[in-house]
C-alpha cells in the first residue's frame, strides 16, 4: 500500500476510467444489451470505482498521520522555450477530495442500478459515470494548471453527455447546449488566465508559481494592474464551473439529466471543481487583495440570489439546484474573506447533505411517476405531491435530515461549517456578515417550504381538473395578506381511481441510509472543540499551507461558538416558522372527499416580487435578449451587406461583362476590310482630337 499511495496515485483516475472502456466495449460488442450484461456492468463500474475509494482511504489515512506532501512529475513536451510536465500532487486537500468523490460516486453507482435499471441507455449511462468520476479524479490530483485544465475539459465534456443523456428530449437537448456553451465563456477565460500567469511566473506548477509571484511582487518588479486581470480572467473558470453570478444560468436546466447524475453534479464533480480550484490558487490569490474582495462580493451575491430564486420554484429538483448555487456561495465567500478551512468544510458537509437531498427527490420523482405520469413538469412538480411521508417514510426522513443539515440545525454536519461562515464573514465585515445571515434564514424557509409541500398534508396528486397552483406554492399564497380578488376551484377524482405512491426499492433506499451517516456526524470533524483543554482541531491543524497567514479568522471553542451562533440560529427558526406557518399542514390540508377553494392573491407587489423570484430574476431574459437576439440582429445586419454590397460588386461585374459581351457580339461581322476600316477610322478620330486638343 506505501507504494501505491506514495508512486501510483494516478491508479484513482485510472480504475474508474478503465471501466468506462470496458463498458464502452460491451455496448459496442452488445449493443441491445440483456438483464444479465447490464447486472456485469454494474459489477465492473461499481467495484472498479470501489477499488479506488479503498486507495483513497489509504492516502486519506497517510496524510492525517503525518504523511509529507509529495509531487511527481513526468516529462511530457520538451521544448526550448517550455516544458511541460504530468504528475499528481499529494496533499491533505487532494486526499480530502479523493475520499469525497469516489465515496459519493460509489452511492450514487448503488443507487443508479434501480433508478436507471429499465431504460435503454443503462449501459452508456454507467459508461458516462465512470468516465466522469474518473476525470474529476485526474482534476484533483492534477499539479499543474495544464493538466488540471485538461481534466478540466473532460468534466464538462461529461456534464454535456450526461446533462443531455435523455437527448431525445427538447428539454434536455437544450439544457446539456446551454450548459456547454456558458462554460466555454468561464473556460476561455480560464485560458487566458493560465497563459497570463504563465506569462508573468513561467511556470504552470501551483507552489513554485505562488512562490515566484510573491517574489516578485515583495520586489516590485510585476505590474499589479495585469496581475489582477490574470487572476480574474482565470476565476472566471469557476465562476462558471460552480455556478457563481452571472454564469449560473445553466445549473436549474442541468437539471434534464437522471436525477443520480444531477446529485453527482451538485455534491462532488462539476461545481466542486470551481471550488477545488481556487483553494488550490489560494495563495495565489491572496496575496491580490482586489481579487479577494471580488471573490467574496460574487460569493455573497451568488448565495442571496440562489436563495431568492429558491423560495418560488415548483419543480423539486431545480429548488434543490439554486440551493445548490446559494451554497456554493457561501464556499466562495468564505475563500474570498480568508476563511480557507472554513470554506473547505462546507464544501465537505454540503457534498453528503446535497447527494442526500437528491438522491431522495429521485427516490420521491422516482415513485409518483406512475402516479402523475412520466413528464418531469409533472413528476417533478410539488404543486402535484404533498402527504408523502404517509406512503415514503423513510424517503421521508432522509429528506429531512438533509434538510435539517441544510438549513444549519445542530447538531447536523451543515451547522457547524455554516456558522464558522457566518462567524467568519461578520468579523471580516459586518454588511457580508448580515447578507450572509439573512441567505441563512431564507434557506431555511425555502428548505422546509419544499419539505413541507412534498412530504407533509394530504397527497395532492390526484386532483383533476384545469387549475393553477399560485396561491398555494407561492411565497405571498396566503389569505393572511387579503386583496384576494379571485377563486381557484380544485376538483378531486373518483375515489376508486385514487393511486398513491409507494416506497422506493431496497438499493436506493440503502443509498439514502448510507448517506445519512456522514449527514449526521461529518460536521463534527471540523467543529471547536467540545472542551477548552482538547484544543485539537482536526481540519485547522490539518488543513494547512505553505503561507504561514493562511489561517483562521478567528478561532473559538465550543461556548463561543455557540454563542456567536445564536443570532443565525435564531434567523433560522424564524425562517422555519415562517414556512410552517405558510406552508404546514394545517395549510395543505385538502379535503379529498369534496371539491375545495383556494384563495388566490392579487396584489401587484407580491405579485411582482413572486414573479421576480420565479423567473429568476429575468437573467435568462435578459441574456437572450442581449446575446440571442443581438447576435441574430447583427448576424442579419451583416446578410443584408453581404448579399447587398459584397456580392453585389461580385455580380456587378458579371452582369457588366455580360452585357459588354453582348453589345460586343453585334459589333463583330466577320471582313477584315471592315475592321480596318474601323481601326483606320479611330485613329484619325484620335490624331485629330489630339490635334485641336
Amino acid at each position: 500500500m506505501e507504494i501505491i499511495s506514495q508512486q501510483n496515485i494516478w491508479l484513482v483516475p485510472l480504475f474508474p476510467f478503465l471501466a468506462s472502456i470496458i463498458l464502452g466495449l460491451i455496448l459496442f460488442l452488445f449493443p441491445s444489451s440483456i438483464k444479465s450484461i447490464r447486472q456485469l456492468c454494474f459489477f465492473i463500474s461499481t467495484s472498479f470505482l470501489m477499488i479506488a475509494m479503498f486507495v483513497s482511504f489509504y492516502i486519506f489515512y497517510q496524510q492525517i498521520t503525518g504523511s509529507p506532501i509529495q509531487q511527481f512529475f513526468w516529462s511530457w513536451i520538451i521544448n526550448k522555450s517550455i516544458t511541460l510536465e504530468i504528475g499528481y500532487l499529494i496533499d491533505p486537500l487532494t486526499s480530502i477530495m479523493l475520499v469525497l468523490v469516489t465515496t459519493i460516486g460509489v452511492i450514487v453507482m448503488i443507487y443508479s442500478h434501480t433508478y436507471m435499471f429499465y431504460d435503454q441507455g443503462y449501459i452508456r449511462f454507467f459508461c458516462y459515470l465512470s468516465l466522469f468520476t474518473a476525470s474529476m479524479l485526474g482534476l484533483v490530483i492534477s499539479p499543474n494548471l495544464i493538466q488540471i485544465y485538461i481534466f478540466w475539459e473532460l468534466v464538462g465534456m461529461c456534464s454535456y453527455l450526461l446533462i443531455g443523456f435523455w437527448f431525445t428530449r427538447p428539454s434536455a437537448a437544450n439544457a446539456c447546449q446551454k450548459a456547454f456553451i456558458t462554460n466555454r465563456v468561464g473556460d476561455f477565460g480560464l485560458l487566458l488566465g493560465i497563459l497570463g500567469i504563465y506569462w508573468i511566473t513561467g511556470s504552470f506548477e501551483f507552489q513554485s508559481l505562488s512562490e515566484k509571484f510573491f517574489e516578485l511582487l515583495s520586489q516590485n518588479k510585476i505590474n499589479i494592474v495585469l496581475s489582477n486581470l490574470c487572476a480574474i480572467l482565470l476565476f472566471l473558470g469557476p465562476i462558471a464551473k460552480s455556478a457563481q453570478f452571472p454564469l449560473h444560468i445553466w445549473l436549474p436546466d442541468a437539471m434534464e439529466g437522471p436525477t443520480p447524475i444531477s446529485a453527482l453534479i451538485h455534491a462532488a464533480t462539476m461545481v466542486a471543481a470551481g471550488i477545488f480550484l481556487v483553494a488550490r490558487m489560494y495563495p495565489f490569490f491572496e496575496m491580490l487583495p482586489f481579487v479577494m474582495n471580488l471573490i467574496a462580493w460574487i460569493g455573497v451575491i451568488t448565495a442571496l440570489l440562489g436563495a431568492i430564486f429558491a423560495i418560488t420554484q415548483r419543480d423539486l429538483k431545480k429548488g434543490l439546484a439554486y440551493s445548490t448555487m446559494s451554497q456554493l456561495g457561501y464556499m466562495m465567500l468564505s475563500l474570498g474573506i480568508g476563511s480557507y478551512k472554513a470554506a473547505l468544510f462546507h464544501l465537505i458537509t454540503h457534498a453528503y447533505s446535497k447527494a442526500l437531498l437528491f438522491l431522495g427527490s429521485g427516490s420521491v420523482i422516482h415513485s409518483v411517476e406512475p402516479v402523475l405520469g412520466y413528464h418531469p413538469q409533472k413528476s417533478q412538480n410539488i404543486s402535484f405531491m404533498g402527504g408523502l411521508r404517509k406512503h415514503m417514510p423513510i424517503t421521508a426522513i432522509t429528506f429531512l435530515f438533509g434538510t435539517l443539515s441544510l438549513c444549519g440545525i445542530p447538531p447536523f454536519a451543515c451547522f457547524w461549517s455554516k456558522d464558522e461562515i457566518l462567524t467568519d464573514s461578520w468579523f471580516y465585515f459586518p454588511f457580508l456578515g448580515f447578507l450572509a445571515i439573512f441567505t441563512a434564514g431564507l434557506t431555511a424557509f425555502y428548505m422546509f417550504r419544499l419539505y413541507l409541500l412534498t412530504f407533509e398534508g394530504e397527497f395532492r396528486g390526484n386532483l383533476s381538473g384545469d387549475y393553477q397552483f399560485y396561491s398555494f406554492i407561492s411565497i405571498w399564497g396566503s389569505p393572511l395578506f387579503g386583496n384576494s380578488t379571485s377563486l381557484v376551484k380544485l376538483q378531486t377524482a373518483n375515489k376508486k381511481e385514487i393511486l398513491y405512491p409507494q416506497e422506493s426499492k431496497n438499493f436506493m433506499l440503502l443509498s439514502l441510509i448510507i448517506l445519512t451517516i456522514p449527514t449526521l456526524f461529518i460536521g463534527f470533524i471540523g467543529g471547536p472543540p467540545i472542551f477548552e483543554e482538547n484544543s485539537f482541531d482536526f481540519l485547522s491543524n490539518w488543513l494547512h499551507l505553505s503561507i504561514n497567514s493562511l489561517n483562521n479568522i478567528h478561532s473559538e471553542n465550543l461556548i463561543e461558538f455557540f454563542q456567536n451562533s445564536i443570532s443565525s440560529l435564531s434567523i433560522v427558526f424564524l425562517g422555519i416558522f415562517i414556512a410552517f406557518f405558510l406552508y404546514g399542514p394545517q395549510i395543505l390540508h385538502i379535503n379529498t372527499s369534496k371539491s375545495q377553494f383556494i384563495m388566490l392573491n392579487s396584489n401587484s407587489v407580491f405579485v411582482s416580487m413572486y414573479n421576480w423570484s420565479y423567473y429568476r430574476g429575468y437573467i435568462d431574459n435578459f441574456y437572450y435578449l442581449i446575446f440571442v437576439k443581438g447576435i441574430r440582429f447583427i448576424a442579419t445586419y451583416f446578410f443584408v451587406i453581404d448579399q447587398w454590397f459584397i456580392d453585389g460588386i461580385v455580380n456587378g461585374i458579371g452582369i457588366l461583362s455580360f452585357f459588354g459581351g453582348e453589345i460586343m457580339k453585334y459589333t463583330e461581322g466577320g471582313r477584315i476590310s471592315s475592321y480596318l476600316f474601323f481601326l483606320v477610322f479611330c485613329m484619325l478620330f484620335l490624331f485629330f482630337l489630339y490635334s485641336y486638343i
